[in-house]
């Protein structure tokens, strides 16, 4: 596995100096190989190929084992982006867990970094990570992998004790020593406030564009999905080619044109 040229401190220093920062998932070599032409920051292998990949009707489904293999295919075509494998349904519940199933992410992956969904009560597992120098994401609002508990895939912390306890839940990420935070599904403000806040990177999807970057689905933006949440922007319409609508979204994450309010929450 070789280093990657986008690192945590990289990452650090785009948001210290403003500059946006481009995410997508991916899957497979050939899109990989693509995104890296693209310039795309942060790859993202996430667990969404529950969904988009082997049509299952939630990410709950998907394995380690499964996570590992489309890592690992991910890391035989990244040259310089960093890659962040998500850490699937349950393979987190204790601390020990949780180093067990991220140490095969990245030796067995390919992985730089991991993520994992939900606020204080992952406080442990995350410190146990760090403490061992693995790079950990946090992702708070919305999450899939909660999507039973939470009624649906809906926007959250428009209620203000809803919106505290999301603001406080990533404080608390951060002082267990997350480098990243996706927000999914929250109000532009929120988002906003929750990125002023923190000294990491946070990337939104469906968050607005007041985040330090956004994330998509890369099935979502290149229109291949034919009910799409309001958050997605089809890039490959306007794109002509698929290279074309990725080195499009980069563009336009980076000069702060998507999203638009069309694509956020109040």
């Amino acid at each position: 596995m070789s280093a990657p040229s986008i690192t945590v401190r990289h990452l650090l220093e785009m948001k210290a100096e403003g500059r946006k920062i481009s995410v997508l998932t991916s899957y497979d070599a050939s899109l990989t190989r693509l995104m890296e032409v693209a310039e795309v920051e942060v790859l993202l292998v996430g667990d969404s190929l529950g969904m988009v990949v082997q049509g299952q009707e939630s990410t709950l489904p998907v394995t380690l084992e499964e996570m590992i293999y489309h890592t690992r295919n991910v890391a035989r075509a990244r040259k310089h982006a960093l890659l962040v494998a998500d850490m699937p349904f349950m393979s987190y519940r204790t601390p020990e867990l949780a180093l067990e199933s991220a140490g095969r992410l990245m030796k067995e992956g390919g992985a730089h970094m991991v993520k994992l969904e939900g606020g204080a009560s992952q406080f442990e597992a995350i410190r146990r990570l760090t403490e061992q120098g693995i790079p950990v994401c946090g992702h708070l609002g919305l999450l899939p992998q909660s999507v039973h508990k939470l009624g649906g895939y809906r926007v959250q912390g428009r209620e203000a004790e809803r919106a505290e306890a999301i603001q406080k839940d990533a404080l608390a990420l951060q002082e267990a020593g997350i480098d990243m935070l996706v927000l999914e599904c929250v109000p532009t403000q929120l988002a906003a406030r929750i990125t002023a806040s923190l000294r990491v990177p946070v990337i939104g999807i469906g968050a607005g564009n007041q985040c330090d970057g956004q994330v998509l689905v890369v099935y979502d933006m290149l229109g291949l999905n034919p009910h799409p949440p309001r958050f997605v922007k089809d890039f490959l319409q306007s794109g002509g080619s698929i290279l074309q609508a990725l080195k499009g979204y980069v563009a336009a994450v980076r000069d702060g044109s998507f999203p638009g309010e069309e694509h956020s929450f109040k």
